[in-house]
């Protein structure tokens, strides 16, 4: 419990606050539960899908001061080894194609300026290097009489308009470079070379203020600092990258994300940091890992467009920092530490059940700050499924050993034994009510993956469609007509998510992070996956569900695989699992968080 001068720094000096409207900043007593609380805001910051390429591309550029709401994106490779010079524009919302493509179609090009006053420089044109400059005055390409020193490809660049910008190191005929020259609207001027030659970089800032970092060094980690004179060596990126993007307007705010990273396998990168002119701190990762991509716009509101993993996409993200997000704060433990086991009910009034190994019948009541031992199943099981609310819940499938197919219904006081499934499986979710359910995916003994789903009506199970693809470790939530299924383990782990209607599974969008052994809660449509294990690693990864795509949010406080969870997206709790055991957490999707405080 923390105190309020922890928190805010100074004793309460009152606490008039509203407990049926908290305010941020306020305390209020609480009278049921005689405990003093405090409300405060919850910020992040989060990469949002937003819409896709005209063109899907890799190795493009973009007018690398242009805003989030207003960038410019030209040249490319298409898929099919076309080399493009479509020119799109992004409003905050689409990309339109402009009917005016670069003079010379080139990849692997830089960009400067801003959306109506851009520059493209350099590239390869499929054949050799380019010296081409072509300005951008809003709606056409004009090829400048002023041409780079040295023709190359895959270096830095930036500038805030057409007239002002910067272009440093890069692969050239005679190998990777360090040159760095100065654009002034009509001719390009050598200056100060990197400290460390390379190509693949990426930057972010103006001509006079640069911060230049990644690229193929040793390491993919060197950054430097430019401050319209020299370079100066400064902290390393955490994770080593090349092919990566970059937004910022100084040296001293910059954003890093995406890349090729070859100590991750896959090695596209989802990773994002964040520069405040001393280091570079790791932040919310993206939700389509990729390489090749470009970047555009501030630290605070920045652009990523296009890139490979490994096929070619038009996918576009936007990158919100201190955006009300939703957290995890600490609820009370379970009596009995356990994982593999199942969840029912809401975040105030949940069910824990099972669990292993080797298996429980261990059933626990919470009421929203501790749990209960109630009376245990009939059934000592784990890895079994759940679905329900408190009062009245369904367990199903687990591993005794055998493989089991027993169901039980909980009534709020016993379990009771009713109708088996048609096939017994251990790994396998739900989503639904006593009287009408569905459960789907698992693990078959000696055979693997399933995808078997099966209907529940109240006293009998029926077999229909199965899941596209078959997975075990799985998570899902929902109804018997509208459930989710979410990532698991085909093998290998899988961040397909389908939606089911009653009668058939959909593909839908995937999840950011493939995992198995993850918790969920909520709805088909509104829905929060969280924890699992990636293999190998626990992980705190929690994504929201809208309906149509999956968002990064703020992590769990204990990563952890092999969890329960009960609730809805707005509201959910998550509970045992590994290596934890007694560990609960509640979560607060609204961008609130209250905290049971001590006054002092």
């Amino acid at each position: 419990m923390s105190t309020y001068k922890e928190l805010v720094g100074t004793a309460v000096r009152n606490y008039s606050g509203n407990p049926d409207n908290p305010i941020a900043g306020q305390v209020w007593y609480d009278s049921f539960n005689s405990e003093f609380k405090y409300q405060e805001n919850v910020v992040g910051n989060a990469w949002a899908t937003g819409n896709s390429l005209n063109t899907a591309r890799q190795q493009l550029a973009s007018s690398t001061s242009g805003t989030q709401t207003a960038s410019l994106a030209f040249g490319g490779e298409a898929p099919g080894a076309t080399i493009t010079g479509a020119t799109e524009s992004y409003n905050g919302t689409s990309w339109s194609s402009s009917p005016n493509s670069l003079n010379t179609t080139r990849y692997s090009l830089g960009g400067a300026g801003i959306q109506t006053a851009a520059l493209a420089m350099g590239g390869y044109t499929g054949t050799a290097n380019s010296t081409a400059t072509e300005i951008w005055n809003g709606s056409a390409w004009t090829t400048s009489p002023g041409t780079l020193n040295t023709a190359k490809n895959g270096f830095g660049s930036c500038g805030a308009t057409n007239t002002a910008a910067l272009a440093f190191g890069g692969d050239t005929p005679g190998g990777t470079s360090a040159a760095n020259e100065s654009w002034n609207g009509t001719s390009w001027t050598e200056l100060n070379d990197l400290n460390t030659g390379r190509y693949n970089l990426s930057a972010a800032g103006t001509n006079t203020s640069v911060l230049a970092f990644g690229g193929a060094t040793p390491t993919r980690r060197n950054t430097e600092s430019w401050n319209g004179t020299s370079w100066t060596a400064v902290a390393d990126l955490n994770t080593g990258r090349a092919s990566l993007g970059g937004a910022g307007t100084s040296n001293t705010s910059a954003l890093a994300f995406g890349g090729l990273a070859p100590t991750l396998s896959p090695p596209y990168a989802p990773n994002t940091e964040s520069w405040n002119g001393t280091i570079w701190t790791e932040t919310n990762d993206l939700n389509v890992r990729r390489g090749y991509g470009i970047g555009s716009g501030t630290q605070s509101s920045a652009l990523y467009t296009g890139g490979s993993n490994p096929s070619i996409t038009g996918a576009t993200e936007e990158w919100n920092a201190g955006i009300a997000l939703g957290a995890w704060y600490t609820g009370g433990n379970l009596n009995t530490g356990r994982q593999q086991h199942a969840g029912a009910g809401t975040q105030t009034a949940a069910l824990g059940f099972g669990g292993g190994p080797p298996g429980v019948a261990n059933t626990e009541s919470y009421n929203g700050s501790a749990w209960a031992e109630v009376n245990d199943l009939n059934t000592a099981r784990f890895i079994l499924g759940g679905l329900g609310i408190q009062t009245a819940a369904l367990a199903f499938g687990g591993l005794i050993p055998p493989y089991s197919a027993a169901v039980e219904i909980w009534n709020g006081f016993n379990w009771t034994t009713t109708t088996s499934l048609n096939t017994a499986r251990v790994q396998l979710p739900g989503g639904g009510t006593t009287t009408a359910a569905v459960v789907f995916g698992g693990q078959l003994p000696g055979t693997g993956a399933t995808g078997i789903t099966e209907s529940w009506n109240g006293s009998a199970w029926t077999e229909t469609n199965d899941l596209n693809t078959a997975r075990y470790n799985l998570a899902g939530c929902g109804t018997q007509t509208a459930a989710l299924a979410i990532s698991g383990d085909v093998p290998p782990i899988t961040t397909a998510t389908e939606s089911w209607n009653g009668t058939s599974w959909t593909e839908v969008n995937d999840v950011n992070t493939a995992r198995a052994q993850l918790g969920a809660a909520g709805t088909q449509t509104l829905a929060l996956g969280f924890g699992g294990d990636i293999q190998p690693g626990d992980v705190g990864n929690t994504e929201s569900w809208n309906g149509t795509n999956w968002t990064n949010e703020n992590q769990m406080n204990t990563a952890r695989r092999a969890v329960a969870g009960a609730g809805t997206q707005p509201a959910a709790l998550v509970f045992g699992g590994t290596p934890t055991g007694t560990a609960t957490e509640e979560w607060s999707g609204t961008g609130k968080l209250t905290r049971t405080i001590t006054t002092t």
